[in-house]
């Protein structure tokens, strides 16, 4: 009669956490049904303790509804051009070969040599979209894999720009994956020094901007589908930034959206170290989009409470969301 008890209880453990895990089952594979799209904003050169010291209601508001880390880290080296790459294919610069950091020359390659975000993405049948503030981000802009892109004509441009610019496509055609990135604290402190009050007033200003891509969202009805990533390239001390350099390394990295622990602080997992090459599997895994073998991210499903008990491993498959 006991071993007959013990059976029963166990089978009954067993059908319970197959429907709590049928529960979180979706028809393509997203691990957050509800999350069909993914906005990420890098802001160059944002230091995460520089962000705090300032008034930034719009980043505070994305803490508090979502999962945070302000110790992720960059790529060694701590620049611009080969940090984005690595957040946008999954890879360090050894392996996507998009080492320089100016613009684009005809003696280097043009495209990384491995898949974008936005290829696997345009593949998959998701619309895609990138406006920066650095012109050298064509480099991304492989033939046929985003459909709507704004770079400026000369290096870099005014962040005002690049926001409208944004806001603009969020609200004509309300993309699927949308990258941001804003130059702003990145040219200031070059001039004028990390954490110098003209850094804090150019990130403040930057907030402002970030504020109204949210409201773009709400406008367009798709914020409540939409999983915001916002992390930045590399941090800085003194007027510059690079190899070696700790506050160049830090790098923030929060997501925030339906479904998504609120207001967690991801430092406490001491097993956890986030880089920025797991932006691009945690978009993947949240879009259900197959991830290739070859790289070096892993998806943060740390972000949803509970994930990891109710779901065994498995592939993703690359079946889009509706539009």
């Amino acid at each position: 009669m006991i071993r007959r008890s013990v059976l029963a209880g166990v089978v009954l453990v067993w059908v319970l956490l197959g429907r709590l895990s049928d529960a979180w089952a979706d028809p393509n594979n997203r691990p957050v049904p509800a999350i069909d799209r993914v906005m990420i904003i890098s802001v160059d050169g944002l230091r995460p303790d520089v962000m705090l010291r300032g008034q930034v209601p719009s980043i505070r508001q994305l803490l508090q509804r979502g999962s945070f880390s302000f110790w992720a880290q960059t790529i060694p080296t701590a620049n611009t051009l080969p940090s984005h790459v690595s957040m946008l294919t999954g890879v360090r610069p050894e392996a996507h070969g998009i080492t320089f950091n100016d613009e684009r020359s005809t003696t280097r390659p043009l495209y990384p040599p491995v898949p974008t975000l936005f290829e696997l993405a345009h593949a998959a049948g998701y619309s895609t979209a990138m406006v920066c503030g650095k012109s050298k981000f064509l480099a991304l802009n492989k033939p046929g894999t985003i459909d709507w892109v704004w770079v400026p004509d000369q290096p870099k441009t005014e962040d005002s720009e690049t926001a409208d610019r944004a806001a603009d496509i969020i609200r004509r055609h309300r993309p699927q994956l949308m990258f941001v990135h804003f130059a702003g604290p990145d040219t200031v402190g070059h001039s004028k020094g990390w954490g110098s009050i003209q850094q804090l007033q150019v990130i403040e200003q930057i907030d402002q901007h970030i504020g109204m891509l949210l409201d773009g969202l709400v406008r367009a009805g798709v914020a409540d589908s939409t999983l915001v990533i916002l992390s930045s390239d590399h941090g800085g001390a003194g007027r510059t930034h690079g190899a070696g350099s700790l506050p160049s390394l830090h790098i923030p990295w929060i997501a925030a959206g339906p479904g998504v622990r609120a207001n967690f602080d991801l430092t406490l997992l001491r097993d956890l170290q986030i880089n920025t090459y797991d932006t691009f599997a945690t978009a993947c895994w949240v879009l259900g989009i197959d991830q290739p073998q070859h790289i070096d991210g892993k998806p943060i499903t740390q972000i949803v409470e509970g994930y990891e008990l109710m779901h065994e491993s498995k592939p993703a498959t690359t079946a889009p969301a509706q539009r």
